[in-house]
């Protein structure tokens, strides 16, 4: 628990207190010793026949480990998921041996800072399991409240227009500009926390606490042009977790792990905006419509202390850099380097905005693959949102239910969630994970496999909503068709947020930004064109529209699955691993 809050924002900011004297690294510790392989390296002349021999002396596997762990040899990786698997099994194998990692010299008689040992505790992925899950959970609980907040307005729709005197669409705008905010905040934040020097925390909790101290005058707003403004700030900060956060997990699992923490991230972000009417709807109509707004404070507030507490940084990067750093004071040299510094030694502040705006949408254009992907996930995103808006339709006048009852039914959201788990945690357990270890790693289309039967859900379920949301048919058959509807959009999403990392690894976070601002987008549009259109064509008319709209997702992920191989031999994106 020492480490965690060490590496918290609070043990970082006790340490700058107190001159380093608390929470202390290994380093700074009076009985710390650098392995001996280390020691040489420091004290030996740097020409490159001392080198050759110093490396001889060292064990063959520990000098593999380092090649295929290290940050420095992953860069230069010529199979990106291979070499994931490799490492990851060595380094279950030897974590437990203690080996000492040979670092490596550079041409100027640098010393690359890695690891020291094979089991080294500052190794995210020699982190306890119970360390990983508290994170873990910890961004969850952080994207829950984020993607929650958005939602959680809609239940003071009605008394935004009665308070201001606006209509129910300009109204809805509360809503929309929040999802359009954290649609574009990971433009910025992203390539911001992809910076070793920056890392992850930094983003984290400064956007956090902003995002705290916004919703305080949101809730106290008495003009109805800064509640929008407000709105749209709090998406805005808001957003770091909703494409960072996955990178975050990233840092901590095995492949062969991963799929299942993501799931566990997914949920969270699946979850929130189908719970913030649930939240609210029974207090809004007795407390007033501001009252959601700060039930928004009252849940992101707690999540930010702990955040503030226990969340520690999980780039490998940045925990390599602030090592590199600490052995530059100790030893009062500057020969220790981190390969993140060297690698961004000259980079600008414009090679990162190209990184983070322009890059992403050339993808998009140029690569057909990702275009049907962003085009894809934006549609499910579009028609999520504005399927929400046709519950107040619906339940209210064909059932007499109320605000709070309507809450209740979007617990069937969490309901297809836990089935969308079950379904694709146990693809994963029985076939995709044995099929690795005994074959490998399969093409990367293999990944979409769930997602083909699953890409009919959508379609099958909101018909059956259409034709069934009616006061002659029972409540329950309309939410069933919500039900099939949520569990296979979570399938397929999950599918999707699994094969683009994979299949674009270096440019996986730019990609995961620019999905977030697609899908961010046309969904902040859908919740303002959802009333005139259920209004102009009536629910059932308008949901089978919402239906047919599906059936482009049915198309495209057979044809990305049957095909994808060969788009991405046309792309000048993918890496040369990704085609074969």
């Amino acid at each position: 628990m020492e480490s965690v809050i060490r590496d918290a924002p609070f043990g970082q900011l006790i340490r700058l207190l107190t001159n380093n004297k608390y929470f202390q690294y290994p380093e700074e510790k009076p009985d710390f010793q650098l392995p001996e392989t280390w020691l040489q390296l420091l004290n030996s002349s740097g020409d490159e026949s001392d080198e050759k021999n110093m490396s001889r002396r060292n064990s063959c596997r520990s000098d593999e480990y380092s090649e295929t762990l290290s940050q420095a040899s992953t860069e230069a990786s010529l199979q990106f998921t291979e070499a994931r698997l490799e490492a990851d099994e060595q380094h279950e194998i030897e974590k437990v041996k203690s080996i000492p990692i040979v670092p490596k010299k550079t041409k100027d008689g640098s010393i690359l800072v890695d690891w020291y040992y094979t089991d080294d505790s500052e190794n995210p992925h020699n982190w306890s399991n119970r360390k990983r899950v508290l994170i873990t959970i910890l961004i969850c609980l952080y994207t829950f409240v984020v993607y929650t907040t958005s939602a959680i307005y809609t239940s003071s729709t009605e008394g935004v227009m009665k308070e201001f005197g606006v209509s129910t669409l300009i109204a809805t705008l509360g809503l929309s500009l929040y999802v359009l905010g954290y649609g574009i905040g990971p433009l910025v934040f992203s390539p911001l926390s992809e910076i070793p020097v920056i890392g992850r925390n930094p983003v984290y909790i400064v956007t956090m606490f902003l995002f705290v101290i916004i919703s305080i005058p949101t809730a106290l707003v008495d003009n109805f042009a800064g509640l929008l403004v407000l709105r749209f700030l709090q998406g805005f900060f808001g957003s770091p977790c909703l494409a960072s956060g996955g990178a975050s997990i990233g840092d901590l699992y095995s492949l062969m792990s991963l799929p299942y923490a993501m799931m566990a991230w997914v949920s969270a972000a699946y979850c929130g905006p189908a719970l913030g009417p649930l939240l609210s709807g029974f207090a809004v109509p007795i407390k007033g419509w501001r009252w959601s707004l700060f039930e928004s404070i009252w849940a992101s507030a707690p999540v930010f202390i702990l955040m503030f507490m226990f969340l520690p940084e999980t780039s490998s990067a940045t925990i390599l850099l602030r090592r590199a750093d600490r052995l530059r004071k100790i030893h009062n040299t500057k020969r220790f380097q981190s390969q993140s510094e060297i690698d961004q030694r000259n980079m600008q502040i414009s090679d990162v905005a190209i990184d983070a705006l322009i890059k992403p949408l050339e993808i998009t254009i140029k690569d057909p693959a990702v275009l049907f992907v962003q085009i894809y996930t934006a549609i499910i995103y579009g028609i999520y949102y504005s399927f929400f808006e046709v519950f107040p339709l619906v339940y209210p006048v064909d059932y007499n239910m109320n605000l709070g009852q309507i809450g209740l039914v979007f617990l069937c959201m969490m309901v297809a969630c836990i089935v969308g788990v079950a379904m694709y945690a146990s693809y994963i357990y029985f076939w995709m994970n044995p099929r690795i270890r005994r074959f490998g790693f399969p093409q990367n289309e293999d990944l979409l496999i769930p997602a083909l039967p699953a890409a009919f859900g959508p379609m099958i379920g909101l018909f059956v909503f259409a034709w069934t949301a009616r006061a002659s048919i029972h409540w329950i058959v309309p939410t069933i068709g919500i039900t099939i509807y949520g569990a296979t959009v979570f399938i397929v999403m999950q599918c999707i947020f699994m094969y683009i990392p994979l299949t674009y690894p270096k440019y996986a976070a730019s990609l995961f930004a620019a999905n977030d601002f697609f899908r961010s987008a046309l969904a902040c549009g859908s919740v303002l064109f959802a009333h005139p259109l259920f209004g102009n064509l009536g629910v059932a008319r308008g949901v089978s529209l919402l239906g047919g709209l599906s059936v482009i997702g049915i198309i495209g992920i057979w044809l990305l699955y049957f095909f994808g191989s060969k788009l991405r031999a046309m792309s000048k994106f993918a890496t040369s691993e990704d085609v074969e």
